[in-house]
């Protein structure tokens, strides 16, 4: 028997936990971080119930009426609900990081306040991070337009408060930078959803398939290409990515790859599955444009000295690998796209979270002040290189499995002309990725030991609360590339309908 409602908890679940931890905040105190870290966990197995079912062959589907206007539909099939899954699960890891990572950063900014802001300030912190998640689980499960415009634009408020409160350099700027980029982003996407309502009178993603044919299709595909491309960071709108994700509370930064990622769901989800012959005039232009955002996103990388930087601008890049399998628009590179962006999900948080570790310990971000920090921080150097493994696309991580389907699928869509050229091109640009991970590796973690930092008793892994959770999300990305059996039969079950 199922749950009742269970869908609806995933979301609701965490948004009453971030008022139970507001309204408690004086009595919760410092362990308003292990609640919210078991509201997750709490989340994270109602989603694998459904995950069994789902695998099974079920659909679950939830629907909900307030009042005689407002319709809220919830649905987990083949396609939402392993990204729901492996998105709460990287949700629940980086909140249990986030336990002592939160306490010197508040530490840091807040410090000469009394004890009871500086609380205060870190009960804020967990408050905001469970609407985060939240909001994920909402975009995945929502089976509306506006539902899902609304779910990615409450994300940008959250977004705002904790850069602004616990960023780095120019926070504030930052904290606006990303509120301003995400409205616009936004906009696009509700001006897309109005039009959709114009032609057949309904936001419902089930009904989407009647635009098929329609002349309007590709102005309102247009419309969310361009709304969702300024959240990917595709070039040229990438300007947001290296200052909001590098700037952003580690824990934070890598939330925000999920942001910037799950607009390839909400491609596929609202756009290639219902108008998949209208997006064809598409196909060439987004591979280009794909292709030229990782060699730049690469490029900007390799340039990089300070270790935040470099992961926000390798997420640039990363991101458009998905983006040339969507392009594509065969079942293989549309189901090697969504596959590889849960693979550079896991494996972003945990190298981000790897140089917050580093920055939590020496307190330094330039890679130029580092070296030989192995010998004193062997785990974080080693979450560092599976985390570099997993985004360059070793044989046996799930980064390869990815890129595999992924080409495979443009290979076979394009045997000889352009769409050949930006296959092979995009694979030889995986050695940009493998160049600039295992280049930051060496100048971090290798070579001689400086010896200000030799000297500094302080400078050690971390506590285990923050190295753990990035071992369980190594687990699964290991997991899931030596056996992508089940997950791509979930995907296959509702891309292969194709």
């Amino acid at each position: 028997m199922m749950i009742p409602s269970i869908l609806l908890q995933t979301i609701v679940v965490p948004v009453i936990t971030a008022l139970f931890i507001l309204l408690t905040r004086r009595k919760t105190g410092k362990k308003a971080g292990l609640i919210a870290g078991i509201a997750l966990l709490y989340t994270t197995v109602l989603l694998c119930i459904v995950g069994i079912r789902v695998y099974q062959g079920a659909i679950i589907s939830e629907g909900y009426v307030w009042g005689p206007y407002v319709t809220f539909g919830l649905l987990a099939d083949g396609l939402s609900l392993p990204i729901a899954l492996i998105i709460n699960i990287i949700c629940t890891a980086l909140a249990f990081h986030s336990l002592r990572y939160m306490e010197q950063r508040v530490d840091i900014i807040y410090g000469e306040e009394d004890a009871k802001t500086k609380l205060s300030y870190y009960t804020t912190y967990f408050c905001l991070y469970l609407l985060v998640s939240a909001a994920f689980i909402g975009i995945c499960f929502a089976t509306n337009l506006i539902v899902i415009y609304l779910f990615i634009e409450l994300l940008v408020i959250p977004f705002y408060l904790l850069i602004s409160y616990f960023g780095y350099i120019e926070r504030f700027r930052v904290a606006v930078m990303c509120f301003l980029w995400g409205i616009v982003g936004g906009t696009f996407v509700l001006f897309a959803s109005v039009l959709v309502y114009s032609q057949i009178g309904s936001f419902e993603i089930s009904k989407l398939h009647a635009l098929a044919g329609n002349p309007m299709a590709v102005w309102i595909a247009l419309l969310i290409f361009l709304g969702l491309f300024i959240k990917m960071a595709v070039f040229p709108l990438h300007v947001w990515m290296p200052w909001v994700d590098g700037e952003a509370p580690t824990c934070i930064a890598g939330a925000l790859t999920i942001y910037a990622n799950i607009a390839a769901y909400v491609i596929v989800r609202v756009l290639i599955l219902p108008l998949y012959d209208d997006l064809k005039v598409f196909s060439i232009p987004i591979m280009v444009m794909a292709l030229i955002t990782i060699i730049y996103g690469a490029l900007l990388a390799l340039a990089q000295d300070d270790v935040k930087r470099l992961c926000a601008c390798s997420t640039i890049g990363q991101i458009s690998f998905s983006l040339v399998g969507l392009g594509a628009l065969t079942i293989w590179s549309i189901e090697g796209g969504i596959y590889y962006f849960m693979s550079h999900i896991l494996g972003k948080a945990i190298l981000f979270s790897t140089a917050g570790i580093v920055v939590y310990v020496t307190g330094i971000r330039d890679m130029k002040d580092m070296g030989g920090l192995i010998r004193k921080m062997p785990i974080t150097a080693t979450l560092w290189i599976t985390g570099a493994v997993i985004l360059t696309g070793v044989p046996l991580s799930s980064g390869f499995t990815g890129k595999w389907i992924l080409f495979t699928g443009v290979f076979g869509a394009y045997h000889a002309s352009t769409g050949l050229v930006i296959a092979i091109l995009g694979i030889l640009a995986t050695i940009l990725t493998a160049a600039y991970t295992f280049w930051a590796a060496k100048r971090i973690f290798f070579g001689p030991l400086k010896p200000d930092l030799a000297n500094d008793s302080r400078i050690r892994d971390p506590p285990l609360s923050m190295s753990i959770p990035l071992i369980i999300l190594a687990v699964i990305s290991i997991i899931i590339g030596l056996y992508p059996e089940p997950l791509m039969d979930l995907l296959h079950s509702v891309i292969g309908l194709l």
